[in-house]
């Protein structure tokens, strides 16, 4: 009998927590609806696969397709504990894992996939109280071969490798957790301003309510999508470009100030405990009328412009100012260094268009004075030879370089300055501050999406479908790391508690905002023993810890989704959380 005894080992980890947070999502049965298979597929749903293919994704950080099958190998008894039904590797083999991203790549299913999604997700979480949308897109590079109609393509890079070839994602997230609500994939040289009017058209047929803000950065300020959204009832913040506002337009806006006529309304920090923190910015308002066109009719409305000059960003813009003061004044005056291996200028003309290119280079045109002087040297030569006595006469060039105190500060004065644009006039200074200060929600998305657990980039596929499929697979895990976030902190807020022991080296630090992946992070090392008998198999899996078991009351999941890994388990066989 001792000889027929054999251990076998599964790491469970985080997969029971991921997939149930799945199952809660819906996204295996929505899938299942908007994405139905050919005759001849096999084996477990395009849904059930792509739900544990997440979990897989989530959990070690890779989304090649071809370690997925040997993953799921190693744990076949704990998944099919998980899923309530008979596990098999080839069922995530990579050429049934690419026909899954070959299905997520159909634009029409996909959008009405994320609809359905959407509106799930927003009743599961109660998120109908959210009234700001923010729309961004990034950039994700590739190493792959640029053809013509292909999705990679060169353009401007998000990513600072213009050398690359590249695909943009547009993103809409729903504020204050930053939750995607629609995804699209487009070739990377496209421009940004005009793909907010279709993203925004595909959050207004997920959420069907009017009165929603939507906030993008200077590309949404052009007037035909500020005109589509006020013609949608709906409403929009966002900064004004030079080209919405030449410099010129802003310079006569900003002299009430400077005359002392205008007053500045303060902006301030809120605090945790209520009180007024430290002073952000200041600024003040005024409004204009607008005509534009929506839906072949004109369009007027009353737009309200909120000047803001932020403390912070005037402070780094003058430090920036000064050090190119300072490096463009040393790289004048070393013109006029001669020596060994330094050139010497003859004509003021070359002197000059020199020391410009230094001024632009710098970008401080108009704050130096320059003073060029031409030296004439004459030396005497002694006759020699056939060679009379003579005087030679060298001329030479030099510039002079001085700050000009008064360009610089007005130059000054008009740094950390922006306009934000809103067809919401009752909005105050400090709401709009603050609503566009949060930028960073859709920015952590993208971080997230390219960041060590999804991982988008490096991409190994050459299949432009199979790359988008693929990048709208992992927004479906964005989404995750988003909700279990969200719930986490909501609850320790409503407890007005602390999550302890996720610190390694300092279990007693606590916080009330954890991320997703340190909570993920404490699975780490749950294990599922199997120990066959040669009759029957027991199973056996590592002892829950207090702060596992608390990560999962945060969350409302039962221990079940654990213990149900071990349905054949009486008595303990060994405890593995013991040393």
């Amino acid at each position: 009998m001792t000889d027929k005894l054999t251990f076998k080992t599964e790491r469970m980890d985080d997969i029971p927590l991921l997939l149930a947070q799945l199952e809660r999502m819906h996204v295996g049965a929505l899938l299942d609806e908007h994405f139905p298979t050919h005759g001849n597929w096999q084996g477990l749903s395009l849904g059930t696969v792509s739900a544990v293919w997440l979990a897989f994704i989530l959990s070690e950080g890779d989304h090649r397709l071809n370690h997925v099958q040997p993953w799921v190998e190693a744990r076949l008894q704990g998944l099919a504990g998980c899923l309530g039904q008979p596990v098999r590797g080839l069922d995530w083999s990579d050429d049934r894992l690419a026909a899954v991203l070959d299905y997520f790549s159909d634009d029409v299913a996909w959008e009405t996939f994320e609809q359905s999604l959407g509106e799930q997700l927003l009743r599961v979480y109660d998120l109908g109280g959210s009234q700001r949308v923010r729309v961004d897109s990034t950039t994700a590079k590739g190493y792959v071969e640029v053809t013509e109609e292909g999705l990679f393509q060169f353009g401007h890079s998000k990513d600072h490798r213009p050398d690359l070839p590249q695909v943009k994602i547009n993103l809409a997230t729903l504020d204050p957790l930053g939750l995607p609500l629609s995804t699209t994939v487009v070739s990377g040289e496209q421009a940004d301003d005009p793909l907010y009017v279709p993203e925004i058209g595909k959050v207004q047929r997920t959420l069907q309510q009017a009165g929603m803000t939507y906030l993008g950065d200077a590309k949404m300020a052009a007037l035909a999508t500020r005109a589509y959204v006020v013609g949608s009832g709906d409403h929009y913040l966002c900064p004004l470009p030079s080209t919405q506002l030449p410099e010129a337009e802003l310079e006569k806006v900003l002299e009430p100030v400077w005359a002392g006529r205008q007053a500045l309304e303060p902006v301030y920090q809120p605090s945790e405990e209520g009180d007024r923190g430290p002073k952000l910015a200041e600024g003040f308002g005024y409004e204009v009328q607008l005509t534009g066109e929506h839906d072949g009719k004109e369009l007027t409305w009353i737009e309200r412009r909120l000047v803001v000059r932020s403390l912070k960003l005037a402070e780094r813009q003058e430090r920036a100012l000064h050090q190119r003061l300072e490096q463009a004044t040393a790289a004048i005056a070393e013109l006029n260094v001669t020596g060994q291996g330094k050139k010497r200028f003859t004509d003021e003309a070359t002197l000059a268009e020199t020391v410009e290119a230094l001024i632009t280079k710098h970008r401080v045109a108009g704050l130096l004075t320059l003073d060029y002087q031409t030296h004439l040297d004459e030396r005497p030569k002694r006759r020699y030879r056939d060679r009379p006595a003579r005087v030679e006469r060298t001329q030479t060039v030099t510039v002079q370089v001085r700050l000009d105190e008064a360009a610089l500060a007005s130059a000054v004065r008009r740094l950390g300055w922006r306009v934000y644009a809103t067809d919401q006039t009752e909005l105050t200074l400090t709401e709009v501050v603050l609503a566009y200060r949060q930028a960073y929600l859709i920015e952590r998305g993208f971080g997230r999406l390219k960041g060590r657990v999804l991982s988008l980039t490096p991409m190994y596929l050459n299949s432009d479908a199979r790359v988008k499929g693929l990048i709208r697979l992992l927004s479906l895990g964005l989404r995750v790391l988003t909700l279990v976030e969200f719930t986490v902190r909501q609850r320790l807020q409503e407890e007005g508690t602390r999550l302890s022991g996720l610190y390694p080296g300092n279990p007693k630090r606590a916080t009330a905002r954890p991320t997703t992946e340190m909570m993920l992070r404490v699975f780490t090392g749950l294990t599922l023993v199997l120990l066959d008998e040669g009759t029957e198999v027991h199973a056996h899996l590592t002892t829950l810890t207090p702060v596992q078991q608390r990560i999962l009351e945060l969350l409302d999941f039962p221990l079940e989704i654990y213990r149900q890994l071990t349905p054949h388990f009486s008595e303990p066989l060994l405890n593995l959380s013991e040393p």
